[in-house]
C-alpha cells in the first residue's frame, strides 16, 4: 500500500494552458495535472500520515494546521483562477490515487462543463455583516434589592431587570437583522447568484460580535467596482461591514466531489 494520497485543488477547462511557472501546495509539494473528458484537474501528492481518514480526523481539530492547509489551498486555487474559470474543491480533498481523479472527471464531465460555464467571467465576493451585542445584564449580586416585604418577594426586581435586559438584547438583534436584510438585498440585485454562509464560529473569527450576515455574492468581472462601491454606500454607523474578494468562486461550484479522507 502506498504511503501518499493524491490531493485536490480545482478543475478547469484543458485548454493547454500551462501550468503556472513553480506552483507549489500543500507542505511545498508541486501542483501537476490530470486530464480527462476535456478537463483538467490540479493536484498533488500528499503523505497519508496526514491525509489519511484517521489523520484528518485528528488534524481538522487543529486550528493551526487547518489554517495552513486552507492557505495553501487557497494559493494553488488563485493561482488557477488566473488563468481562467475555475472549480474549487472542498478542502481536503483526498483520492487514493491520479486513475480515481481521471475517473471523477470522466464521469461527472458534463457536471463540471456546466460549472465551469456559469462562472466563466465572474469571481466571488464576501460580505460579513457585526453588530455589537447590546449589554444591559442586572447585577447577579441582588445588591440594591428591596428587602422582603417591602416591595414584593426577594429577586422580584432581579426578574424585571432580567426580562428587561432580555427584551434589549432582542430588538437590538432584530435591528440589526433587519439593517442586515437591506444590504443582502441591495447586493443580490448587482450579483448573478448569492449564498448566505452559516455565522462564523467566534473561536474562528476571533469576535464576539453577532454576525448578522456572512454573505457570498457571484459578480460579473465588469460590475466587481460597483458592487464594491455599493457595499462602501451602505455602511452603517451602527454594523461592521467588511468586503473580502474577489476570490475564485467558492460558493458556487463543486464543494464535495466525492472523496473524503484517503483510507
Amino acid at each position: 500500500m502506498t504511503d501518499t494520497v493524491t490531493y485536490l485543488y480545482a478543475i478547469a477547462r484543458d485548454a493547454g494552458a500551462p501550468l503556472p511557472p513553480g506552483l507549489t501546495g500543500l507542505l511545498g509539494t508541486p501542483v501537476r495535472t490530470v486530464a480527462a473528458a476535456g478537463l483538467v484537474a490540479y493536484v498533488g501528492t500528499v503523505p497519508l500520515a496526514q491525509f489519511g481518514e484517521a489523520a484528518l480526523r485528528r488534524n481538522l481539530e487543529d486550528l493551526t494546521w487547518l489554517e495552513a492547509t486552507a492557505r495553501a489551498h487557497h494559493q494553488v486555487v488563485e493561482a488557477v483562477a488566473e488563468t481562467g474559470p475555475v472549480a474549487p474543491v472542498r478542502l481536503v480533498t483526498v483520492y487514493r490515487a491520479d486513475e480515481q481523479i481521471g475517473r471523477l472527471l470522466r464521469d461527472r464531465a458534463e457536471e463540471f462543463t456546466e460549472v465551469l460555464a456559469r462562472v466563466a467571467g465572474r469571481r466571488e465576493w464576501g460580505v460579513k455583516v457585526y453588530a455589537a451585542p447590546r449589554h444591559a445584564e442586572p447585577d447577579d449580586t441582588g445588591a440594591g434589592e428591596a428587602p422582603e416585604g417591602a416591595f414584593g418577594r426577594p429577586g422580584t426586581a432581579y426578574l424585571k431587570r432580567r426580562r428587561t435586559s432580555l427584551r434589549t438584547r432582542e430588538e437590538a438583534w432584530r435591528r440589526a437583522a433587519s439593517r442586515a436584510e437591506r444590504i443582502d438585498s441591495v447586493l443580490t440585485g448587482i450579483a448573478v447568484a448569492r449564498r448566505h454562509h452559516r455565522a462564523q464560529d467566534p473561536q474562528l473569527s476571533g469576535r464576539d460580535d453577532w454576525m448578522v450576515l456572512n454573505g457570498a455574492y457571484l459578480v460579473d468581472d465588469e460590475r466587481g467596482e460597483e458592487f464594491a462601491a455599493a457595499v462602501a454606500a451602505l455602511r452603517d454607523p451602527e454594523l461592521d461591514v467588511q468586503l473580502t474578494g474577489p476570490w475564485a468562486p467558492y460558493s458556487f461550484t463543486i464543494s464535495e466531489p466525492g472523496a473524503g479522507g484517503a483510507a
